[in-house]
């Protein structure tokens, strides 16, 4: 498969339509469908079920599009790695993260970073420590702000000094806005929005103990945002970390016993980084070698 190839057919997904993706493209419609015809002989697969107005995805085709996806971002990435090279340091840092406190500190070091290099660019993606992982190994990400529990094998880390604290968002009218804390007692019976990560689960089933069985979960998610607004309209309470934001109509009260959790800063074992990744990296090991001294 062909980096121009994939690029036509992620065209003529998009558009839905061989003639305007053609147009969009500078090609004839002619070409860009027999190149998709190749592509199907090629895969040995259909790709698009076709009518006199559309083109419409095959399951085939949807695994295809999400592939061709990550496969021309990573090229495009690569090729930004080698571009611009000159006696300042250029470049594109990609950093995966969590909802999590410990990115005000990550934000801190990007800052002092980029003083020293304004040159850099920075592409930030958000999700949950599996999906981080996932995009770091497939080489769309430079490094990532994970959560523990997580396998950190293959990595190479930094611990972060703040912890995660774990509470409640609970709509201001609910019973349970009114207390200090949340005991495990105070959540059987209530419905609960938690988090989608098993090691997660683990951890807060082991807090919950024997209630744990007890509880009455009707939705999981993998960032905070979305289960507030479902807070926010009664569906249930979110079982969330402690973060900055606010939303109206809701409140974040603690966990008791105290419940916390580290996070880490990872970035792969024995892996040749572009020029600035590279800086980035002694750079941020420098600064968490400050902050330890002054810990001690």
């Amino acid at each position: 498969m062909e980096l121009r190839v994939l690029n036509y057919f992620l065209a003529a997904a998009r558009e839905e339509n061989i003639t305007k993706a053609a147009q969009l493209l500078h090609v004839t419609q002619p070409t860009l469908s027999r190149q998709i015809i190749q592509l199907e002989k090629e895969l040995d697969v259909k790709l698009f079920v076709r009518s006199n107005h559309n083109i419409i995805l095959t399951d085939d085709g949807m695994l295809l599009k999400r592939r061709a996806e990550e496969i021309v971002a990573l090229a495009e990435k690569t090729k930004g790695e080698f571009s611009r090279r000159d006696e300042h340091l250029t470049g594109e840092i990609t950093i995966g993260s969590g909802e999590l406190l410990s990115m005000r500190l990550l934000s801190e070091i990007l800052s002092s970073f980029q003083k020293k290099y304004p040159l850099i660019r920075y592409e930030l993606y958000s999700g949950d420590a599996d999906n981080v992982k996932a995009h770091i190994e497939s080489g769309l990400l430079d490094a990532g702000l994970l959560l523990k529990p997580v396998d950190i094998g293959k990595y190479e880390f930094i611990r972060m000094p703040l912890k995660e604290e774990w509470g409640i968002l609970t709509h201001k009218d609910s019973y349970l806005a009114a207390k200090e804390h949340i005991s495990p007692e105070d959540l059987v019976g209530v419905p609960l929005l938690i988090a989608k990560r098993g090691l997660v689960q683990n951890t807060l089933a082991n807090w919950f103990g024997s209630h744990f069985e007890r509880l009455e979960i009707v939705a999981t998610y993998n960032l905070l945002y979305n289960a507030a607004i479902m807070a926010q309209n009664k569906m249930g309470v979110a079982l969330c970390l402690k973060l900055s934001s606010t939303y109206d109509e809701l409140c974040y009260v603690p966990l008791s016993p105290e419940l916390k959790m580290g996070s880490v800063f990872v970035w792969k074992k024995n892996q040749i980084f572009p020029p600035a990744t590279a800086a980035f990296l002694e750079h941020i090991k420098a600064y968490a070698k400050g902050i330890s001294r002054d810990l001690i």
